[in-house]
């Protein structure tokens, strides 16, 4: 649903406003999760074909009305870097709250009661943007069909974008294959499922994904330091090499003693993806056309989505699976290599333009106090008293 319906919802964004968009994502995603208390397959189907429509939503209209009404006040572009960044902290923060509550809602209510729970938290952010939230549109004067084809031109004619495109396709999609792999990556062979038994062990998912959430505050607090001292066009590179060393040991093969060893390798990945959230957020503010933004955002999503469909249906060996994301990253940082390159180059032709703009300047106002007796006068008297014996001394 989020890869055939994502970039429809993106124009419609675009040209109908972002803040509707984004209650509308409050009211669809509730719808799904009332479905969860229906023991139907049907219903339970349409709301997973909600849930995914809804998360193009999520991905792509929250960040568009950002960094739109973020431009649209004048604010500076490491305004932008820091809320993004404090976005990935405290949404990390928010996700170990929400474990620790779904936990307790089950012990009391039932499996279903997280859902419940999302469901209100969902009714409340809706409200809030109905109330609080201005509006704000790409090209609203434009057709449906004029945004899509804008869109799709920004991404084939524009390198930078392309490039972006690529690069977060690449590595989210891996994303998504960890997110669905690592419980059996992690899981001895001992409490692997039998099908004698009929059951699977546990490993403590809970404190699990606690300290993967650590790990990515400790990558958002880590962009802080690294944006002080460089371009995210320039550390990201490091970043996806990083990210494909964390995928070496489970491609590699998977034994009991490499488990702890595997499971460091995941935690610098979630470190990693907590760089990774507010750098791509700040380059799509920069290279991403504002017109367009959500349906060029979601044409992204289509083969990140494409992605973990075609290797998670074929039933591939673990093994194979994370070989995969390893030639992903890869992938990511050639591309990251690329766009750091060319918009280094565009930065040096940018600032070689604005010396000779301030060179020119320089030469008419010369020029014009030249030509005119009186400044050339009050020029003169101006070289004479700084030039005096007395100032001198």
């Amino acid at each position: 649903a989020s890869m055939l319906f994502g970039t429809i919802v993106g124009s419609i964004a675009d040209k109908y406003g972002r803040r509707k968009n984004c209650i509308i994502y409050g009211i669809v995603y509730g719808l799904t999760c009332i479905t969860k208390h229906f023991n139907n397959f049907w219903v339970l189907l349409i709301g997973r074909l909600l849930g995914g429509t809804a998360t193009s939503i999520l991905w792509s209209g929250f960040e568009s009305w950002l960094v739109h009404e973020h431009h649209s006040r004048g604010y500076s572009e490491h305004q932008l870097e820091e809320t993004f960044n404090l976005a990935i902290f405290f949404n990390s923060i928010g996700a170990i709250a929400s474990g620790l509550v779904s936990q307790y809602a089950v012990d009391w209510f039932g499996f279903v009661a997280p859902f419940d729970c999302a469901l209100l938290v969902l009714l409340a952010m809706a409200a809030i943007a109905w109330l609080r939230w201005p509006e704000n549109y790409g090209d609203s004067g434009a057709q449906l069909g004029a945004n899509f084809a804008a869109a799709w031109n920004a991404v084939r004619t524009d390198r930078k974008v392309l490039s972006l495109g690529i690069t977060q396709a690449m590595f989210e999609g891996s994303m998504y294959c960890f997110v669905l792999e690592w419980t059996p990556a992690l899981t001895p062979e001992k409490l692997m499922p039998s099908v004698a038994a009929g059951h699977a062990g546990r490993i403590p998912h809970g404190y699990i994904f606690a300290a993967y959430m650590v790990s990515m505050m400790i990558g958002s607090q880590l962009y802080s330091l690294c944006s002080a001292q460089a371009r995210p066009e320039s550390f990201m590179r490091w970043v996806f090499a990083v990210s494909a060393l964390c995928f070496a040991l489970p491609a590699w093969k998977k034994t009991d003693a490499l488990i702890p060893a595997t499971f460091g390798g995941f935690l610098a990945f979630e470190a990693c993806i907590g760089l990774f959230w507010p750098a791509i957020g700040t380059m799509r503010g920069r290279y991403v056309p504002d017109a367009t933004r959500a349906t060029v955002m979601n044409f992204f999503r289509v083969p990140l989505n494409l992605i973990v469909v075609v290797i998670l249906t074929q039933n591939f060996p673990l093994a194979l699976i994370f070989k995969c994301c390893t030639g992903f990253m890869f992938i990511a940082f050639v591309t990251q290599v690329y766009l750091n390159r060319i918009t280094k180059c565009q930065d040096l032709l940018h600032l070689n333009e604005l010396q000779k703009q301030q060179q020119q300047e320089q030469e008419e106002w010369r020029t014009s106090v030249l030509d005119s007796p009186a400044e050339s006068e009050s020029a003169e008297q101006e070289s004479e008293k700084y030039s005096s014996p007395e100032l001198a001394a």
